[in-house]
């Protein structure tokens, strides 16, 4: 999975959906280029790494079982809420839904 990539077509797919802003042009959080639902980031692309906001028991779950990677903001600290996604293309996909769902 290229997660630059993967997350340009995200933007695109979300660009009409209600609610929901892309990076246009400007970083974020962390540095970041953001998908936001409400005014909330659910989906980023930080430092070449694709990075979602779950519940933490999904956060968990997904970084147990190998599917995901503890995301660290910079401050020594992984963040509960927050996985950088490391499966293939499809289940990264069903994941950015499921954030978008979660922060949405």
């Amino acid at each position: 999975m290229d997660p630059a990539a993967l997350f340009a077509g995200l933007c695109a797919e979300y660009a009409d959906v209600t609610g929901v802003t892309g990076p246009e042009g400007s970083s974020g959080r962390f540095g970041s280029e953001t998908l936001k639902v409400n005014h909330k980031i659910f989906a980023m692309l930080v430092s070449g790494r694709l990075v979602v906001k779950l519940p933490r028991a999904r956060v968990a779950e997904l970084v147990e079982t190998g599917r995901g990677e503890p995301f660290d903001s910079g401050r020594g600290t992984p963040m509960k809420e927050w996985v950088v996604l490391v499966g293939d293309e499809a289940e990264c996909r069903d994941l950015v839904t499921e954030a978008y769902a979660f922060v949405g």
